[in-house]
């Protein structure tokens, strides 16, 4: 099975797909939410330049974060 890779971008795009909106904006920290099951979800997606790839572990705990299945961001 291939690693989980994403971009920055990607990651919120993913995000607005499946319903998560931008909620405030903190220096390089956004943070987005989702309703969904009658369960709120925050996601915290901090980055400096957009089109960065997101290393494995802060990818994991944003998609932990999110709730989403890992199969959405594999490449």
């Amino acid at each position: 099975m291939p690693r989980l890779k994403c971009t920055f971008r990607d990651f919120v795009a993913i995000l607005e797909r499946n319903g998560f909106v931008e909620v405030r904006q903190s220096g390089s920290h956004r943070r987005f939410r989702a309703e969904r099951a009658g369960k709120v979800w925050l996601v915290t997606v901090a980055y400096h330049a957009i089109g960065d790839e997101i290393g494995q572990y802060v990818l994991a705990s944003m998609i932990r974060q999110s709730g989403l299945d890992k199969d959405q961001f594999r490449k």
